[in-house]
């Protein structure tokens, strides 16, 4: 059981006992699952108020099964157990509650919350009472002599206590005052009442006409379009068109052009204007200058201009997103053509100049083979063709250079 829930019941049966009401306070008091011993007290005066001795003793046996030490739970029960006959009982409980006054001359429970004072006579006073009803009149009255010995608050009850014992009257034990219960602590039923420590959300600026709503609500679906505002449904709403141009005269009021269509969103107030919505704004027009508008056969029509009604959701656009990254640029490898062939391009760069010869080089019994390969060394960009001679000797090259040729270029080891 949660200690909040025990505090409300608790505070509830105690209420019920400053009416008197101990039926009520008992109902509250079983709803506790979990009692404690001070719950149990209230349980136990209650039925003692309503003259149930059995329920109240078993009651105060429970207040001293949680707490073996409470002064005042044997104080209590030893009373109840002397006007139920139990004397025996009764004079047990009475040397356990002097023994737990640990030799002090008063105990103050109002910090645990019961207004009671406990004095070590009224123990001592029970205990005479008990010993009167066994019919121990000496020994009563050696107990009532130590008892008015004690200080604080007796107000002459041991004094007429023993003036009835002289002459062999009946005493009455001294029990806890009717109504005087443990109670919760008023700083603990405080805290039991909802605080809002933040305070309620204010809407300071929205699209929407009237959204005064500042909690939070699910994500819904937007579509499309345009949405009508809704206005009060105990208010009449409606589109109306306005039949000439109207200025504002007035901070509150709009500038609409002829012929417009607003939304009415309230009632005429006494100057016989009505507040509208109008192009997104809120404000002020009369209402002797609108006539209704049919909004559905209006839809139904195909106009060449059609006029949207409310207020534009945000564009469905998708939001950019982060540009693909390239792969590297890999280095393109220079192609040699086949060595077959001359290169294509050679007849339409040269196409009137035969290939060179060189027969000064080599005689008719030599070999001689004709190579045009493309150069692609970046140092000499303006060789675009070499001829390579092949003889018996070795090899020998002469590079072309536009309408030139360049001697010396190889090597027999070329």
């Amino acid at each position: 059981m949660l200690y909040t829930e025990l505090l409300q019941l608790w505070n509830q049966a105690v209420q019920a006992v400053d009416k008197r009401d101990w039926e009520g306070a008992l109902s509250k008091l079983n709803q506790i699952t979990e009692p404690t011993s001070r719950t149990l007290f209230v349980t136990a005066s209650a039925y003692l108020a309503l003259g149930q001795l059995e329920p109240a003793v078993k009651a105060l046996d429970q207040v001293i099964a949680k707490d073996e030490r409470l002064a005042v739970g044997f104080f209590q029960r030893a009373g109840v157990h002397t006007l139920n006959g139990r004397l025996e009982e009764a004079l047990s409980d009475c040397i356990w509650a002097q023994k737990y006054m640990r030799d002090n001359s008063v105990i103050d429970y109002r910090q645990l919350g019961l207004r009671y004072k406990l004095y070590s006579w009224q123990v001592l006073y029970n205990a005479a009472v008990v010993h009167c009803r066994l019919g121990l009149w000496e020994k009563a009255g050696s107990i009532l002599e130590k008892a008015s010995k004690e200080k604080g608050g007796r107000a002459g009850t041991v004094e007429v206590a023993l003036e009835s014992l002289s002459r062999k009257e009946i005493l009455d034990p001294l029990l806890v005052p009717e109504g005087e219960v443990f109670r919760p602590r008023k700083q603990d039923i405080e805290q039991l009442q909802q605080r809002d420590f933040l305070g309620k959300a204010k809407v300071i600026s929205s699209m929407i006409p009237n959204d005064d709503f500042g909690g939070f609500e699910p994500l819904r679906m937007q579509k499309p379009g345009y949405y009508e505002p809704k206005g009060d449904p105990s208010q009449d709403s409606c589109y109306m068109r306005l039949r000439s141009p109207y200025m504002a005269h007035g901070p509150e009021e709009l500038s609409v052009p002829g012929g417009s269509i607003v939304f009415v969103f309230s009632n005429a107030n006494a100057e016989g204007l009505v507040t509208v919505i109008y192009d997104g704004q809120k404000g002020l027009l009369p209402l002797s200058l609108l006539d209704p508008v049919d909004v559905n056969k209006s839809k139904g029509k195909k106009k060449t201009k059609s006029v949207p009604s409310g207020i534009p959701l945000p564009p469905g656009l998708k939001p950019p997103t982060r540009p693909q990254t390239q792969s590297s640029v890999t280095a393109q490898q220079p192609v040699s053509p086949p060595v077959s062939s001359p290169p294509t391009y050679a007849s339409s760069t040269f196409p009137s100049q035969p290939p060179p010869k060189y027969s000064a080089i080599a005689d008719s019994s030599t070999e001689q083979n004709y190579l045009w390969v493309v150069s692609p060394d970046p140092l000499s960009p303006d060789i675009r063709s070499v001829a390579v001679a092949s003889t018996s000797m070795g090899s020998y090259c002469t590079a072309v250079s536009g309408m030139r040729e360049i001697d010396g270029c190889g090597s027999e080891d070329a």
